[in-house]
């Protein structure tokens, strides 16, 4: 079984990317978007959200990531994605799953699955833009208000030259609230051409090891995509191939080394906050998580939370970080450097 590791904006950032492929067992990871609008973006732009390009496409850990592109305008996609392409990402993904309010007001994300004929014409063009060794997929819910159109959908983006098409097993409307339907994947994989069928891989509420094995069950996918599971139990990825699990002690470490990387990219006021976000989800896992998350959810001092780490060892065994990695330039707003597409 191969696992993926999710995008999710505002929280599976480069910095969680790094930390979490460290455990093992993650075959490869998405990013979060990189929002396209009618601009042509400079590379910085494409770095700051995915400074993994910087090492070749690759986690320190040695993982693929590929960068995921979110906009409504196959033309600008297009160029887009041939620009990003000269960066040696491990593909170009597009999103067609975001179902954040915000986002699907500006047509991007979700909202584009009520129609398939524009979703097929952008992977069409994204497809057609690149070179054929780069991997271009998409990642989709089953619909926006309801899965009317999901093998509509799924059939338009495969048909368009997509190699791989995950599958959140849940509307917009769903949000993330349980259960996800697993069982309208495998319908939707039913109504494809075997081929097609093959490219689909499975996504949603895979929080343990029978999760995923029930999840392959039902789907067929040999393949899945793990987001917030890996999030609350980093060991996640190792337990579903059978390899082992990580430990609170192991998990230690990996907090110092998160630390490193939010001290670096974001800003001040708001670096407690990741790390407190990060806490929130282990103590659902580790019962020493729900003790670490009750000694600083009042504080919102970046410095009490550096206090804090060190006085838990939490850099008595981090591997070090590269400082090209997390110290990859900031993109400037992308309207100063952005050309017209």
């Amino acid at each position: 079984m191969k696992l993926l590791l999710a995008p999710m904006e505002g929280l599976l950032d480069a910095s969680l990317r790094d930390v979490l492929t460290r455990t093992g067992g993650v075959d490869g990871c998405v990013s979060e978007f990189i929002r396209v609008t009618n601009t042509l973006l400079p590379e910085r732009a494409f770095v700051r959200l995915v400074p993994e390009l910087m090492r070749g496409g690759y986690t320190l850990a040695g993982v693929p990531v590929r960068a995921q592109l979110l906009g409504s305008d196959p033309v600008c996609l297009a160029e887009n994605a041939h620009r990003l392409a000269g960066i040696s990402p491990h593909g170009v993904d597009l999103n067609f799953g975001c179902p954040a309010k915000t986002v699907n007001q500006s047509r991007g994300g979700a909202v584009l699955l009520d129609e398939p004929e524009l979703v097929g014409a952008i992977v069409r063009a994204v497809r057609r833009a690149v070179p054929a060794h780069v991997v271009v997929s998409a990642k989709m819910r089953l619909g926006f208000a309801d899965d009317r159109v999901a093998e509509a959908c799924a059939q338009a983006i495969t048909e368009a030259g997509a190699d791989e098409l995950v599958i959140h097993a849940r509307t917009k409307a769903h949000g993330y609230r349980p259960p996800a339907y697993w069982d309208r994947i495998a319908e939707i994989k039913s109504a494809l051409p075997a081929s097609a069928a093959q490219k689909i891989i499975a996504n949603g509420e895979i929080w343990n090891i029978a999760d995923a094995l029930r999840c392959r069950e039902v789907t067929g996918c040999d393949t899945l995509m793990v987001g917030r599971g890996m999030v609350t139990d980093p060991g996640l990825a190792l337990a579903i191939k059978a390899q082992g699990s990580v430990s609170w002690t192991q998990i230690v470490p990996l907090l110092g080394a998160f630390w490193d990387h939010v001290v670096v990219r974001v800003e001040r006021r708001h670096r407690a906050g990741r790390l407190k976000q990060w806490l929130n989800y282990l103590r659902q896992r580790y019962p020493e998580g729900q003790a670490a998350f009750d000694d600083v959810r009042v504080s919102n001092d970046p410095d009490h939370m550096a206090a804090w780490l060190q006085a838990k060892g939490a850099w008595a065994e981090a591997k070090a970080i590269e400082p090209f990695f997390y110290g990859a330039p900031s993109a400037p707003a992308p309207a100063e450097f952005a050309l017209p597409c």
